[in-house]
């Protein structure tokens, strides 16, 4: 699947089958998430891998009480650390690249995922800190449920012309 395809293709799915990942193939799916631009190249992210069914299924409870996240096989939370920046305020851009990038890969590689936000509600980063023992200088980023789909979504265009302004606002490109 080349690079275009995974982005018109990509969906959020909350259905898995009963699959484990291999490790290989959650090591590709995070060295793309690496590979990420970031500000002053600072890389300042940390992954956590949860497996264990009994606390993908808190995180899960966690996070979505209906239960509408299935049962992943696997999860990838990212994290920003503060303390790794080049540029002060610039890690939440840096992880939401490097969490699109995840899901990108994830979905390249055949795998489905959804990105359930943890950053910037307070009450969710400090639930996974908890469960994660994550420390206090880290900041959640965002809670990735991941595994083989059990469910397709159709991709769909979602260009939109009037949303494109060329040289100066409020005069529409009309990109052909």
């Amino acid at each position: 699947m080349d690079a275009l395809e995974a982005i018109v293709t990509r969906r959020s799915l909350r259905a898995w089958e009963d699959r484990p990942i291999s490790g290989p193939l959650l090591r590709q799916t995070l060295a793309a998430a690496m590979q990420a631009p970031s500000a002053g190249n600072a890389q300042p992210w940390h992954f956590v891998i949860v497996e264990e069914a009994e606390r993908l299924g808190e995180l899960v409870r966690a996070f979505h009480p209906g239960g509408d996240l299935g049962r992943p096989p696997a999860a990838v939370v990212v994290c920003g650390d503060p303390t790794l920046e080049k540029f002060q305020g610039f890690w939440p851009l840096d992880c939401a690249a490097a969490t699109e990038n995840l899901l990108l890969a994830a979905h390249a590689l055949g795998l489905g995922a959804v990105w359930v936000a943890a950053y910037p509600i307070a009450e969710r980063e400090q639930k996974l800190r908890a469960m994660l023992g994550i420390p206090a200088h880290v900041v959640p980023f965002a809670f990735v449920p991941l595994g083989w789909p059990a469910e397709s979504k159709p991709g769909e265009d979602r260009y939109q012309e009037a949303r494109v302004h060329r040289g100066r606002w409020g005069r529409l490109a009309l990109v052909a």
